[in-house]
């Protein structure tokens, strides 16, 4: 009985020790960034950024692959960066869905390809407002609602729902 029970035991701790899950804590603050992120990347031709914004009804709802460098990483949980294309210098947003992919903090800088859907959000004036004290929030600042100034370009984020990424360093 007690050879069993050793036995048990040996192989409660080999099953314990075999768990290579990290968690989302870990993902976040994984000192090297560079990898995989979610689905395999499929397409080949990169859309410019310059390209989705000057026509960007031409784009919504399509599958599109761009690169660019890493210049924020949502700080609470790693499901969003931002991306800056490196010829135009404009900038988007890469949302995944929270969990399922952990960008790193240590990203920022970094160069990346992502592939995922382009999307539009618009907003009322109120979640416009409620959007930038979110932000603010993950940056672990207090920002008053009242204080908020609003733009009309504020009122419509376009943005890429990101399936799989590819972090690397030039």
């Amino acid at each position: 009985m007690l050879k069993i029970k050793f036995l048990y035991f040996f192989y409660l701790i080999i099953l314990m020790s075999c768990n290579k899950n990290k968690s989302e804590s870990d993902l976040l603050n994984k000192i090297n960034p560079v990898g995989y992120y979610g689905e395999k990347i499929k397409l080949m031709n990169v859309s410019s950024l310059e390209k989705l914004f000057s026509s960007p009804t031409d784009y919504l709802n399509q599958s599109v692959l761009v690169n660019g460098e890493i210049t924020e990483v949502c700080p609470m949980r790693g499901c969003w960066i931002n991306v800056r294309d490196r010829n135009s210098d404009e900038e988007i947003r890469i949302k995944v869905t929270d969990g399922k992919i952990v960008f790193p903090l240590s990203a920022v800088g970094f160069s990346v390809k992502v592939q995922g859907v382009f999307s539009r959000i618009n907003f009322t004036k109120k979640q416009a407002v409620q959007w930038k004290v979110h932000l603010a929030e993950e940056k672990g600042e207090i920002l008053n609602p009242d204080s908020v100034e609003i733009k009309k370009s504020d009122l419509i984020e376009y943005r890429i729902n990101g399936l799989g990424a590819q972090i690397y360093s030039l």
